[in-house]
């Protein structure tokens, strides 16, 4: 039996006269990703008063707009029983400790043993507003990259994670092991990411169309060779806690991208999503999570001084 698509339908108020279509959308719809609405805009499926709109339609009020939102595309990617390490699972979600080398979901350099494969294993049914490609994924974490990761079971929870991940709400902390000893022990990076000007497969503070993206950062340990740095987000754009590392100078050690000199000690960046909290999208209860630190980083900063340190949970 074939899934329906489903149909939302808004009346402008007086108050929101002033505002853009995609604009009045992610204030009445939270629910929906600012890209999913720009998404179902482009594709035709919102309409401004019976006809076709465009995301910088001015609205009205007593305007008429009909949001569709189309079933979710059955996914042809295989199960695979691969291992994951569960930290909570529930009707609505599952988050995960992800291992390093673990690719989150099929693309054009790999459509098969990703963490989506192992999830349709785990659990058949995902949400499917990522599309076919990319069933529950809410947000990514590079391959190299382990740590917290969490995953949409229902439409529902997609969307309820989603604006938690777009209104910046969401609690992102990371441990990132990177070169030398920094001169301040704590700070905040504002330096707007965009694509590289001219390395199209890399991010840069120095993009023209860069968009803004917030760090704080905070030193936990060090020696001269390298520091354990924590890393909270305010933002989530592609590569930020490499990127502002690396504008510090002090690049995360491991990076083939963006700390090439400092890449071959370590077989992968050593970079951890350590700590993920959020609001539960049915019971609206607040949820912590933290990853146990993987074999590899652990190891690694055992030559660095006390008094930090984190044992290996039982």
């Amino acid at each position: 039996m074939t899934e329906a698509s489903s149909s939302i339908h808004l009346v402008v108020p007086k108050e929101a006269v002033r505002l853009r279509l995609d604009q009045f959308l992610a204030r009445e719809l939270p629910t929906f990703s600012r890209s999913r609405l720009q998404q179902l805009i482009r594709q035709q499926l919102v309409t401004l008063n019976g006809s076709p709109a465009r995301p910088r339609d001015p609205v009205r009020s007593g305007d008429r707009i009909e949001v569709n939102e189309p079933p979710p595309e059955k996914t042809n990617h295989q199960p695979e029983p691969i291992p994951l390490d569960v930290l909570y699972e529930d009707e609505d979600l599952i988050v995960i400790n992800k291992p390093s080398g673990l690719v989150v979901h099929p693309g054009a350099g790999q459509r098969e043993h990703t963490l989506v494969n192992a999830l349709l294993h785990h659990f058949p049914k995902l949400s499917g507003i990522g599309g076919k490609e990319r069933p529950g994924i809410v947000h990514r974490l590079d391959k190299e990259t382990s740590g917290c990761l969490v995953v949409a079971k229902t439409d529902v929870a997609h969307r309820g994670l989603s604006g938690q991940f777009a209104a910046r709400t969401v609690e992102k902390i990371y441990l990132a092991l990177v070169a030398g000893k920094l001169r301040k022990s704590a700070g905040t990076v504002e330096e707007k990411i965009g694509r590289h000007p001219v390395d199209r497969q890399r991010m840069s503070t120095a993009s023209r169309r860069g968009r803004a993206a917030k760090t704080e950062y905070r030193v936990l340990s060090s020696s001269n060779e390298m520091s354990l740095v924590e890393c909270k987000l305010h933002s989530g754009r592609t590569h930020q806690v490499r990127v502002h590392l690396q504008h510090l100078g002090h690049p995360v050690l491991g990076d083939k991208v963006y700390g090439k000199k400092n890449a071959k000690a370590f077989p992968r960046q050593m970079l951890h999503a350590w700590k993920l909290g959020f609001q539960h999208p049915r019971t609206s209860e607040w949820k912590n999570f933290e990853a146990t630190l993987p074999n590899d980083f652990e190891n690694a900063i055992k030559s660095l001084p006390p008094p930090f340190s984190f044992a290996r949970q039982a």
